[in-house]
C-alpha cells in the first residue's frame, strides 16, 4: 500500500457566521480518497449541503463495486447529486441546496478526479504546479469566449456566479485521470475559492514547493489571514510518498 503525507484544514471566514466548507480524507481499497465541498451561499443551508455531500460521497464511493475508479467517481457524483436533490425537496421550504464538489482518489500510481463548481485541484510535480480543474463560473466562460481579459475578470462583480454545482439537475461533472511516475514526488492540493481568491497560482507554486511539508499549512493559513480571510477557506494537501514515510494529518 502506498503511503501519503496529508495536511488538511478548514476555517470560517471572518465575514461568516458559520463555515460552509467541508472536507475529509480516508483510505478505501488501499487508496486515498480526498473530498472537498464548498456550499453555495446564495442557496439554502450551504453548510448542510457541503457536510452531507461529503458524508454521502464517502459512503457511496466505499459501497460501490465498480473496479474502474473513474466510473466509480462518476457514479458517486450522480448518486450524491440525487441524494442532495431529494434531501432539499423533503425540507419544508423545498429550497435548492447546492455545493461545489471535488473528489480525488489516489491508488497504484494513478490519480482519478471528479470536479464540479469553482473549488480546485492542483498537481505539483517537481517545481511545476498545474491546475487540473476548470472553474464552472460565469467569469471563466466569459474569459474562454473572449469577452473578458484575466485582468478584467479579477475585479468583475459577477466573479462568484457559479454555472454548475451539485444539487442541480444534470450536474455534468468534469472527470479525468492521470498516471503518476513513481520516480518523482507528487503533491496534490484541493482547495475552496476562499484560498484561490486571495492567493495567486504563482504564490501557490512557491509555497507548495517547500521541502518542509509540515510548514506549508501554516504558510497558506498565514497568507489567507493576512489578506482578510473574508470567505471560508479550506484545503487538503497530499504528498504521495514512495520512501516509506508514514501517513499523518
Amino acid at each position: 500500500m502506498d503511503h501519503y503525507l496529508i495536511s488538511k484544514f478548514t476555517a470560517r471566514g471572518t465575514n461568516k457566521t458559520i463555515n460552509e466548507d467541508a472536507i475529509d480524507t480516508l483510505i478505501i481499497d488501499d487508496g486515498l480518497l480526498c473530498i472537498l465541498c464548498d456550499g453555495v451561499g446564495a442557496d439554502s443551508d450551504p453548510e448542510v449541503a457541503s457536510r452531507i455531500t461529503v458524508s454521502a460521497v464517502k459512503n457511496l464511493f466505499d459501497a460501490s463495486n465498480k473496479p474502474n475508479y473513474l466510473e466509480r467517481i462518476k457514479e458517486t457524483i450522480f448518486d450524491a447529486n440525487d441524494f442532495l436533490l431529494k434531501y432539499s425537496q423533503q425540507k419544508k421550504e423545498n429550497n435548492q441546496m447546492t455545493t461545489t464538489l471535488d473528489i480525488l482518489y489516489l491508488k497504484d500510481n494513478f490519480a482519478y478526479w471528479g470536479h464540479i463548481g469553482d473549488s480546485r485541484i492542483y498537481h505539483l510535480r517537481g517545481n511545476n504546479l498545474r491546475l487540473l480543474t476548470k472553474d464552472h463560473t460565469l467569469i471563466q466562460k466569459l474569459i474562454e469566449e473572449g469577452y473578458l481579459t484575466l485582468k478584467q475578470a479579477s475585479n468583475h462583480p459577477s466573479s462568484h456566479v457559479i454555472l454548475k454545482a451539485l444539487g442541480k439537475e444534470n450536474p455534468e461533472p468534469d472527470l479525468s485521470k492521470m498516471r503518476l511516475s513513481d520516480m518523482e514526488t507528487h503533491r496534490f492540493f484541493l482547495c475552496s475559492d476562499g484560498v484561490t481568491s486571495l492567493i495567486s497560482d504563482t504564490e501557490l507554486n512557491q509555497i507548495l514547493t517547500s521541502k518542509d511539508f509540515d510548514s506549508i499549512q501554516n504558510s497558506i493559513i498565514s497568507l489567507v489571514r493576512s489578506r482578510g480571510a473574508a470567505d471560508d477557506y479550506s484545503f487538503i494537501l497530499v504528498e504521495k510518498a514512495n520512501n516509506g514515510r508514514k501517513e499523518n494529518s
